[in-house]
């Protein structure tokens, strides 16, 4: 029997610190933090055959077919992890039409349900509902990575920051990465800035609360030539474009028993257009 094309599957949301102060999450210590963890049971639509349906600007994400030179990437591997983002580096620049793109990030992340710690070679699937950046973090990021009078001069232009996100070696049938369509959130309504306390000074991204009207998607299945390109930043004025995508990784109830732990590499980018 084919597996139904909607799953039910708990999101976590998160709710802002009880007294009103602002949102934080140490990143080398679990145990400091102020926020509330909050999930949400709900529907998620299964859109392999309908991915045409959503695009970037309204959805805020889209997904693509392109096949990688290096389908088996190790973290440990940093001559081919390389090639990669040199490799990827020209697909956010087919993809987008940016006269200039910057990957300043990548992860690769290998599900191991037994294996808790958060070191660059053992990073887990994400779990709670987030955006990567807010406006002040994605400003600082054009800073931190091009010197003060080049990108005061790159900031004249419109800019993204966008994730590219790929299964690696086998489907993601485990923790897909599930999205909320961005017509159905909203800024003011649905996110609040969160600090991050990293060891070499904070940084910041949306936590996203639960609203009904969210509508969650996700591809089943992704195939390691199948990628999702999704923004966390658009500098664009155009209020009928999406400027953000809220996302996670999740566990979708009908993964079969004896599927292989999800092994994915995402990029990030900053792109600027003319």
């Amino acid at each position: 029997m084919a597996a139904p094309n909607v799953t039910r599957a708990t999101m976590p949301y998160y709710l802002p610190p009880a007294d009103g102060s602002r949102a934080y999450k140490n990143i080398n210590d679990r145990t400091d933090k102020n926020y509330i963890r909050h999930e949400v049971p709900v529907l998620v639509q299964n859109i392999r055959g309908k991915e045409d349906n959503y695009h970037i600007d309204t959805a805020g994400f889209q997904y693509f077919k392109h096949t990688t030179q290096y389908p088996n990437l190790k973290a440990e591997n940093e001559d081919e992890v390389a090639k990669y983002i040199a490799e990827s580096a020209d697909v956010y620049q087919k993809l987008t039409g940016a006269f200039k793109v910057h990957v300043f990030d990548h992860t690769i992340r290998r599900h191991d349900p037994g294996e808790m710690e958060e070191s660059p070679l053992k990073r887990q699937p994400v779990s709670n509902v987030h955006v990567d950046q807010t406006p002040g973090s994605a400003v600082a990021r054009v800073y931190r990575h091009f010197p003060k009078e080049e990108a005061d001069e790159l900031l004249k232009y419109r800019f993204q920051i966008l994730n590219l996100w790929r299964p690696l070696s086998h489907p993601a049938d485990d923790w897909p990465l599930g999205f909320i369509d961005s017509s159905t959130a909203n800024v003011e309504r649905d996110l609040f800035a969160m600090t991050l306390k990293f060891p070499g000074g904070p940084g910041e991204t949306y936590a996203v609360k639960h609203h009904p009207d969210h509508r969650w998607v996700y591809l089943r299945s992704m195939q390691p030539d199948e990628i999702v390109l999704f923004k966390c930043f658009d500098s664009t004025k155009d209020e009928k474009i999406a400027t953000f995508n809220a996302h996670t990784g999740f566990e979708d109830p009908i993964t079969p028993k004896d599927a292989s732990m999800r092994q994915s590499i995402e990029l990030r980018a900053i792109v600027f257009y003319e």
